[in-house]
């Protein structure tokens, strides 16, 4: 039987920059600029220089590709690597592109976090597979994440 243990919700401050179509498909770069995560054993922030390396496929979705580094209040380094799908129909991509608030329900968005760090107090991040629920505004990303059990 699969358990979750809620690890922390996080919200990134983003800027999209759309590279067109290119060979591989739809190329998108989300600028991760500052954020916040806070959770029942960890919290801080979302350093800037992240980012989502998307690529929109032929079937509508998005597959994702996003890297950033969380700082703990108390100073520790994690990286967090995570692949991800983002799909929706035409017309809920177009809504929250021009800012218009959507119901998470209306859309997929999954990712599946894996986490590195040298800091022994968060070690047990390390052996943890990840899955977190998003949600999307124009300048905002946000997650709630799930430890796997």
């Amino acid at each position: 039987m699969l358990s979750t243990e809620h690890l922390y919700d996080i919200v990134m401050d983003a800027d999209v920059q759309d590279v067109g179509v290119t060979p591989s498909g739809h190329r998108r770069f989300v600028h991760v600029t500052g954020g916040t995560f806070e959770g029942p054993r960890m919290r801080g922030t979302v350093l800037p220089g992240g980012g989502d390396w998307l690529v929109g496929r032929a079937d509508g979705s998005r597959r994702l590709d996003v890297r950033i580094m969380l700082r703990t209040d108390d100073g520790a380094l994690i990286y967090a690597q995570y692949p991800g799908i983002f799909h929706a129909d035409p017309g809920v991509f177009e809504r929250l592109a021009a800012g218009v608030e959507v119901d998470p329900a209306e859309y997929y968005f999954r990712v599946a976090p894996l986490f590195e760090t040298a800091a022994p107090k968060y070690d047990w991040l390390n052996r943890v597979v990840a899955v977190g629920i998003g949600s999307r505004t124009r300048t905002q990303v946000c997650y709630r994440v799930y430890a796997i059990l």
